[in-house]
């Protein structure tokens, strides 16, 4: 297949790297075959109003423009080196960065590399078919922004693959596009990535809650001493961003719309109004933050604490948060259960606590939000407040799995579980009846009446603006 370079926004000389021209002229046909089979459902004729990244300048890295989504201008962009940048923890501390992938770590490397790369097509996938149901145009153009920029992170991981991997890394970046999310056969690597996301309260909390998790390992990974890692992931967050505003203001705006039907009815029943209860949505945030927390790995990782030593992967804002970079003295605490069912104080050697210190980090952004959503009801008089449950429930990896907790953090017999868990996470009648609200609104200017409208309109734009043109056909 012949590539239109010029099509390619980049600053990495693709122009003249025929290496990584070959490697691309073989990988997108797959990956744009993949995009029409597996991306947007039933959207893929329709103009849409989407930023494209065309740079990495600060004041101008992005243009906003109606594209058709096969169309996208996916590109491939690495932050400036720093001159003389140094590794900057572990027990590489103080050494030269790597420009090049060093030999006694390429299997480490590459796994990383993998594994990130693997959730960006896996949120496409899980996402694909809820255009269909769109609270509004706003909204349809966020998910498919959302969904183009996950695309583009896919590249961006591709790249490092064909660049600096060889024949390895062209067959990891070919299997990237053969995995599917659920896939009985052939799932994505994180179960996370294999859940449904069957509704827009599903997505909301994705964006809020998953995309965050990204957040925290994209901003451990540009701590790293492979210095193509550490610049391509720095560029990631700039549009990571969106992702977590999505989600963020996504749930402050159905917890502001249910505050207003609360308010207009006597019991504060919203269902008789067609909003989404409370309790419903502490359901899909119990169960979308416990599934996040999975993502950062088991509490006490020998592998954390190798990518660590090596300088491959840091902590959140390593270098402006963290004193000693070496790790090499202090414990993490946790309460674990033991064999008799009772809590015990255990602790973890601070190198192979550092999923749990990414998780803390992650937590504390996620309360912040919380608090947020809270101000809303507390604005509105409502006396209810969501939360976030205890970091021990409904969790698969880590220490705690294969125990049961409730969300506040008690443990349970498995009989005591299954007689409480629709209290805890969202029953099929809670699904069926948030299901039941999922009707498309494609007017402009309009929006479903169980989520309230944003306080502004993207790039400047009013509410009412076209931000997706339909293709119709004649």
């Amino acid at each position: 297949m012949s590539i239109q370079y010029d099509k390619i926004p980049n600053n990495v000389n693709l122009h003249e790297d025929r290496q990584l021209q070959r490697a691309l002229e073989q990988w997108q046909p797959n990956f744009l075959k993949w995009w029409r089979e597996m991306g947007p459902d039933g959207f893929q004729e329709d103009e849409v109003y989407l930023r494209t990244a065309v740079s990495v300048d600060p004041e101008g890295w992005a243009v906003y423009d109606y594209v058709k989504m096969p169309e996208y201008r996916w590109g491939i962009f690495l932050v400036p080196p720093k001159p003389n940048r140094q590794i900057a923890f572990g027990d590489n501390l103080g050494r030269p960065v790597w420009t090049e992938v060093p030999g006694e770590f390429r299997k480490e490397l590459r796994r990383i590399i993998v594994v990130q790369a693997d959730t960006e097509p896996a949120s496409v996938e899980q996402q694909r078919r809820l255009g269909h149901t769109a609270p509004s145009l706003y909204d349809l153009r966020n998910l498919f922004q959302v969904n183009v920029e996950e695309g583009r992170h896919l590249w961006a991981m591709v790249y490092l693959l064909h660049k600096y991997f060889g024949r390895d890394g062209r067959e990891e970046a070919e299997d990237l596009l053969v995995r599917r999310s659920a896939h009985p056969d052939n799932p994505r690597i994180l179960n996370s990535f294999n859940k449904p996301v069957r509704d827009w309260v599903d997505f909301f909390c994705f964006t809020m809650f998953t995309d965050r998790d990204g957040k925290y390992q994209l901003a451990a990974l540009a701590e790293s001493g492979f210095d193509p890692l550490a610049r391509t992931t720095q560029f990631m967050l700039t549009e990571e961003a969106h992702h977590l505003f999505v989600g963020e203001t996504g749930i402050e705006r159905i917890v502001r719309r249910t505050a207003e039907l609360m308010r207009q009815d006597p019991n504060e029943d919203v269902t008789r109004l067609g909003g989404i209860p409370l309790d419903i949505l502490q359901k899909y945030i119990n169960e979308w933050f416990s599934a996040a927390l999975d993502l950062f790995g088991s509490e006490d990782s020998s592998n954390a604490a190798l990518y660590f030593a090596a300088g491959l992967k840091g902590r959140f804002r390593e270098e402006e948060v963290w004193e000693d970079h070496r790790a090499l003295e202090g414990n993490y605490v946790l309460e674990v259960p033991d064999a008799s069912g009772q809590m015990r104080r255990v602790e973890i050697p601070l190198r192979r606590a550092m999923n749990q210190l990414l998780r803390d980090a992650f937590i504390a952004d996620c309360e912040r939000a919380l608090g947020r959503w809270n101000r809303v009801l507390e604005r509105a008089g409502i006396t209810e407040r969501l939360f976030l449950p205890s970091p021990r429930f409904n969790r698969e990896v880590g220490v705690y799995a294969g125990y049961r907790f409730s969300p506040q953090g008690q443990l349970l017999s498995e009989s005591e579980w299954q007689s409480r868990r629709d209290e805890f996470l969202p029953s099929e009648r809670d699904r069926a009846y948030v299901q039941s609200l999922m009707t498309p609104v494609y007017e402009p200017g309009r929006f479903a009446p169980w989520i309230a409208p944003p306080a502004r309109g993207i790039n400047g734009k009013p509410l009412d603006f076209e931000y997706v043109r339909f293709h119709r056909q004649s």
